[in-house]
């Protein structure tokens, strides 16, 4: 039987111009999972990161920690979704500076993720959520034919793929994925294992390797 194993990236760098770089902190979660992953036992047969920033330097964080010799490849397919276009369709509160308050923020975001979701309002989004699913199951896919044979798939990405991945395997709707995707954690780990039935989902947004200090979710 073989397994996947999807990362979300580290803490990015929330409100600063540039959001896909890896903060301090987001380099320390990545290295403490790798090291917790290779202390448990794990062996990755493939190595798999989105195109993004982020997603690369968790991977390569993780990969030193662990002291992996496998390379990663890279699949566009584990991007995450455009959130500033899908924020720049839902108007921000008024007179309020959503960048330093995260409670308002997150109330922003989720009014726009639910636009963006609700399929009403496709023709205004460059990749709708029903392409952003097909994207993120084909990614998935690929990931599972890639060690149909036996070992295991580690996928460095984001939330919204994970979210997906997840509420997928659930059955699951946008609705869920609105739920997932609000609280998965950086670094944190969902696990599908492949076997006769296909793919199962085991575990999600699994993050003890971390101390509750260093739990972040943007």
């Amino acid at each position: 039987m073989s397994q996947v194993l999807l990362v979300r990236h580290g803490q990015a760098s929330w409100g600063a111009e540039d959001y896909d770089v890896l903060s301090g902190r987001g380099v320390e979660q990545s290295a403490v999972l790798g090291a917790a992953l290779a202390a448990r036992g794990l062996e990755p047969t493939v190595l798999v990161a989105g195109a993004m920033r982020r997603h690369h330097q968790t991977a390569s964080a993780a990969v030193e920690a662990a002291g992996w010799d496998v390379e990663v490849t890279t699949d566009e397919g584990w991007n995450e979704f455009d959130h500033l276009q899908v924020l720049s369709r839902h108007p921000a509160p008024e007179g309020v500076d959503v960048m330093s308050s995260p409670s308002v923020f997150q109330h922003w975001f989720a009014e726009a993720t639910t636009r963006w979701t609700g399929g009403a309002y496709d023709d205004d989004y460059t990749e709708p959520f029903a392409s952003f699913t097909a994207r993120v199951e084909g990614a998935l896919a690929r990931a599972a034919a890639s060690v149909a044979g036996g070992g295991t798939a580690v996928v460095f990405t984001s939330g919204g793929p994970m979210g997906w991945a997840a509420a997928s395997a659930l059955g699951g709707d946008a609705a869920l994925w609105l739920r997932l995707n609000a609280v998965t954690v950086n670094t944190g780990v969902t696990k599908l294992v492949n076997g006769s039935r296909g793919l199962t989902l085991l575990t999600v947004n699994e993050h003890s390797h971390l101390p509750p200090d260093a739990v972040t979710y943007r």
